[in-house]
């Protein structure tokens, strides 16, 4: 009881609007987007409108539960997050299973992650990654956000232009707020302009689905081991990749392990994967959260409550954010990662000796190619590390056995 209140003291004191705005603004980067991926998955599968809500609310409330406990537990931002490229191949190779099989296969690639980090493989590979590469790789998934604020100026610059302007003198006045007044501007000019689509606004509660999990040796090798690699490869590897950048030195397998634990739990209510997220956590781990790294866990917990709320409406959530016009969800969203953006790139190309497999690993990252079901990240990260090893040409330099020190950090 004692500790309960020393943590609920804790948190309140360490409370910032900031961090909490920083933590919607991830959420809503994570919804606006990706969870439309899961309508089309689910569409592929014939899904019931049931299921589908289920589905929803499973990964909602999984993303929600582990971001808070793992945020608490190690006072970081660690933020999760369904699996994205999982959605995808379930929307090219999904009506061929049952689903009973289906879920099985689930909570079998849950299983897979559990060993993997609880064993510490993973996080054996990840200790070892060069930072300039780490960094580089960072850089490449944010950029295309960051080059997306300056594409709305000519899609809706009535909007943009003023959240963009407002950004920058935010930034020199009272830099922690920079984000929050943006977003709240941005929000007043799209009403001004009559551009909130509040009739199509709609709110219902989800009725969870149970469904008993059924094992084809069909469904586990050809949706479950699949499911399991692009998570680990594109999803678990960039998102210790964001917190290694920012500084949070946080040991990979109990993150890991959690999310895998999570994924089984959660997957007989349909949810297809939890993981440690990259491009919503990069919002959370940046000085944009917080100018003190040790408080920017706030945003993390707020990121989780968010989920749950949001989750618990399920299927309806698309609803709130066809409310907001595009344009603004991607301003916001770049202005967010300018921070994250700048300082990867200039960590990146610190290191002479590094400099060159830093800049291959940002431009393969950027390429979008995609291999086996495997992202541009995961391949830039490879194609990094190998150039890496050719142009150094000795294996100590390349896989060093010291972490990621915190006073790299990005954030800073």
């Amino acid at each position: 009881m004692n500790e309960m209140v020393q943590l609920l003291k804790r948190i309140k004191n360490d409370f910032s609007i900031s961090a909490v705005v920083a933590g919607l603004i991830a959420v809503a980067v994570g919804y606006a987007g990706p969870v439309l991926l899961i309508f089309q998955a689910a569409k592929v599968a014939n899904l019931s409108n049931a299921n589908l809500s289920s589905w929803i609310w499973a990964i909602s409330i999984a993303s929600g539960l582990t971001s808070i406990i793992l945020s608490i537990r190690f006072k970081a931002p660690v933020i999760t997050a369904w699996s994205t490229p999982g959605a995808v191949m379930l929307i090219s190779g999904w009506s061929i299973y049952a689903y009973s099989d289906s879920i099985g296969a689930f909570i079998f690639a849950g299983a897979l992650i559990t060993i993997l980090g609880f064993t510490g493989l993973f996080s054996s590979f990840m200790k070892r990654i060069p930072y300039a590469i780490i960094t580089a790789m960072l850089a490449g998934i944010l950029l295309n956000f960051g080059v997306d604020v300056f594409v709305s100026l000519k899609n809706l610059p009535i909007l943009a232009l003023p959240m963009i302007v407002c950004y920058l003198v935010s930034k020199r006045w009272f830099p922690r707020y920079c984000v929050v007044t943006s977003l709240i501007l941005g929000i007043l000019v799209a009403y001004s302009l009559n551009i909130l689509n509040l009739e199509g606004l709609s709110v219902s509660l989800v009725h969870p689905m149970f469904t008993k999990p059924t094992f084809s040796l069909h469904a586990l090798v050809g949706l479950g081991l699949p499911l399991c690699i692009v998570t680990m490869a594109s999803q678990n590897a960039t998102g210790i990749g964001v917190l290694r950048a920012d500084g949070y030195n946080i040991p990979a397998n109990p993150l890991i392990t959690t999310t895998g634990i999570a994924s089984i739990i959660f997957a007989p209510f349909g949810a297809h994967g939890i993981n440690l997220s990259a491009l919503i956590a990069a919002i959370c781990t940046g000085k944009e959260s917080h100018s003190n790294p040790d408080k920017r866990y706030i945003a993390g917990i707020a990121c989780g409550i968010f989920y749950i709320l949001f989750g618990i409406f399920g299927a309806t959530i698309v609803s709130v954010f066809a409310i907001f016009p595009s344009e603004l969800i991607v301003v916001i969203t770049g202005l967010a990662l300018f921070g994250s953006i700048s300082s990867s790139l200039s960590s990146a190309m610190k290191d002479d000796e590094k400099k060159e497999a830093a800049l291959i690993t940002f431009l393969v990252t950027i390429s979008g190619i995609s291999i086996a079901g495997v992202g541009a990240p995961f391949w830039g990260l490879i194609i990094g590390i190998v150039t890496n090893f050719i142009l150094v040409g000795d294996l100590t330099k390349l896989f060093s056995p010291k972490l990621v020190t915190q006073e790299k950090s990005t954030g800073e």
